[in-house]
């Protein structure tokens, strides 16, 4: 129960963190943090969650980095439920106190996007559902490799939370254009079932790209470096 609320307060932080950068200060004229900002915030939430909880739950904050430390041998099958319920809870925790927090501006409206993820016409730069499926394929892919490579027993100890947050970050700088960057289906499915209707809609992509980039990346990794070695 441990790890599992701190999966949950993990990604409640990760979101509320994230998201919240891009609903409450990204858009502010000549002030706002724009793209580089929000994609900071995004690597500053993994990066401080990862040295507040990893030693009691590892730190996984997303579903398809639990799937993919499986598929790398890293957990057990059993675990993996209620990793993934604790973390869609703490996403929609912390998509519902950012609404109540962004609502009490004038002019807020869902309408605006919340910070979901999209593609085709709710990409922001419009681009295409392949151009954002291949991007968060890939993405997750290269995600899961940095968090398997910098918990691998044989790497420098202390710097995982530092690496996968940069990781993050680099991510998000490369993506957000595309897709608003996902690589985390629990982060898409707080966002998308607030603003309802299309974002409900593409949610599908924004579950099984970043799983399937996890899953490639699970399996390369544990050929390239067995735990046991």
């Amino acid at each position: 129960m441990k790890t599992f609320i701190a999966e949950f307060i993990g990604t409640f932080w990760l979101v509320l963190g994230g998201c919240g950068s891009a609903v409450l200060a990204a858009g502010i004229p000549d002030l706002g943090i724009g793209f580089a900002g929000v994609a900071l915030a995004f690597g500053l939430t993994v990066l401080t969650g990862v040295y507040a909880f990893g030693h009691i739950s590892g730190a996984h904050f997303n579903p398809a980095v639990t799937i993919g430390l499986f598929v790398g041998g890293r957990i057990e099958a059993s675990a993996i439920p209620g990793y993934i319920i604790s973390q869609v809870l703490g996403g929609l925790a912390g998509a519902g106190i950012l609404y109540l927090i962004a609502s009490g501006a004038d002019g807020f409206s869902l309408s605006d996007g919340f910070a979901a993820n999209g593609y085709g016409e709710h990409s922001p730069m419009g681009f295409t559902m392949a151009s954002g499926f291949i991007s968060e394929v890939v993405m997750t892919f290269m995600f899961l490799i940095v968090i398997l490579g910098v918990t691998h027993k044989n790497a420098p100890s202390g710097f995982a939370g530092l690496a996968i947050g940069l990781a993050l970050t680099l991510i998000h700088l490369i993506s957000i254009p595309v897709t608003n960057t996902s690589v985390n289906p629990a982060r898409s499915t707080s966002q998308a079932l607030f603003v309802g209707g299309w974002a409900i809609e593409q949610l599908w992509l924004f579950w099984v790209a970043p799983i399937m980039g996890a899953i490639i990346a699970g399996l390369v990794y544990k050929y390239l470096a067995p735990n046991k070695d």
